[in-house]
């Protein structure tokens, strides 16, 4: 047995914890650059912490998903105010950019020579800016991965900046800042934790220490992301999913992940939809085409079995097998909204491209399983 296992230098979970960010921050740098999702207000809480603190900040304000452009001026910015630590504070989009402009601000040259896909790939060559990662939702666990997920508008994709020195310094949860998230927003972000969860459990390089994340995470999930759903104030609810999200971003920078992230990628390059959303409109559906393929050419692998106590662990019953937990993801779908993919922009029309962009993604390479083109097309028409 041979694993390794990478993760902040320091992470820190409970209800207003965030009033600790400034004597945090404090510890890492003098002058902060804040990256914060489009609506700045709602990093109130942190930049009252620095100033009691004595850190001295400028804000960058980040909306939607990270582009290229934006990590370029984040660092540009960053450098002109003198900023030596970079805190991000927000959904995983504003995570991923603050950890990409902390990467940026110490390495020379254009993002694309860092980029997987449609950049050169080439290593860091410098550890990044001292970085702290402040979650205001609960589904991405970005604030403990090794990867920012960079959307490139000329290429139609997102592509991932991928280090081990991407991990922040500092990841602080506060469960309390995900209390005013919308239903729909709590149902896409919870699915793509539970999704996060699933994928690490059944990936090929899935070791024991993931593996207890990925349980934890998806009891937790199982017991509170509806409460959270149908009531945004259930303190214990939004404190579990919290702990889930923070759990499968553990187990997903370490175990990798499958076929519905494999998807999410191109989607999310060329269609206006969230990634959560899109996540949430393919789990079942990957569920059930890996589980078809395992039965055709792997009927006496592991992931049959480790599907199988999945199904056990959301169902909450000894007998359950593989077949009732897409049943129930399915019907959790239903119950919290989830759109399909047609409501996302995504055309039969164009399903054989999207499949073709999938099949080249990273995060297809530690799928249980390798999902031929047509399985991959049929999947994405169950979806739609």
């Amino acid at each position: 047995m041979r694993f390794e296992f990478a993760t902040a230098d320091r992470i820190l979970f409970g209800g207003g914890t965030v009033r600790e960010a400034g004597a945090i921050a404090k510890s890492l740098g003098a002058r902060a650059l804040v990256v914060t999702g489009g609506q700045t207000e709602r990093a109130a809480p942190l930049l009252e912490a620095l100033h009691a603190g004595g850190v001295a900040m400028c804000t960058f304000p980040v909306s939607g998903e990270p582009t290229l452009d934006a990590v370029m001026e984040g660092r540009a910015i960053a450098r002109t105010e003198a900023c030596d630590l970079v805190i991000g504070m927000g959904g995983g989009s504003a995570l991923d950019a603050a950890k990409a402009i902390a990467a940026m601000c110490t390495n020379e040259g254009d993002l694309l020579d860092y980029l997987e896909v449609i950049g050169r790939g080439l290593p860091l060559q410098r550890p990044s800016a001292p970085c702290l990662a402040i979650p205001t939702t609960a589904g991405t666990g970005a604030e403990v991965t090794r990867n920012s997920v960079i959307a490139s508008t000329a290429h139609r994709v997102k592509a991932s900046l991928r280090s081990p020195w991407i991990l922040p310094r500092v990841a602080l949860i506060d469960h309390e800042l995900t209390r005013s998230l919308p239903p729909g927003i709590t149902a896409a972000t919870g699915l793509d934790a539970l999704t996060q969860l699933i994928e690490p459990y059944v990936s090929i390089r899935a070791t024991p220490l993931s593996d207890g994340f990925c349980v934890e995470g998806i009891r937790r999930a199982v017991r509170s992301l509806h409460r959270a759903w149908e009531n945004g104030a259930d303190a214990t609810a939004r404190e579990d999913m919290a702990l889930a999200s923070l759990l499968s971003g553990l187990a997903l920078a370490n175990a990798g992940l499958g076929a519905v992230h494999g998807f999410a990628a191109p989607l999310g390059g060329r269609y206006a939809a969230p990634h959560g959303a899109v996540c949430a409109a393919l789990l079942p559906h990957v569920m059930a085409a890996n589980l078809r393929a395992l039965r055709q050419r792997q009927p006496d692998g592991e992931a049959l079995r480790r599907y199988d106590e999945i199904g056990r662990l959301l169902t909450g019953r000894p007998q359950a097998v593989a077949d009732d937990g897409v049943a129930w993801v399915r019907e959790l779908c239903r119950d919290l909204r989830i759109r399909p993919l047609a409501r996302h922009g995504l055309a039969s029309a164009e399903i054989p491209t999207v499949a073709a962009q999938a099949a080249q993604s990273s995060s297809m390479k530690a799928n249980p399983i390798p999902l031929t083109a047509t399985e991959l097309e049929q999947t994405l028409l169950a979806a739609l």
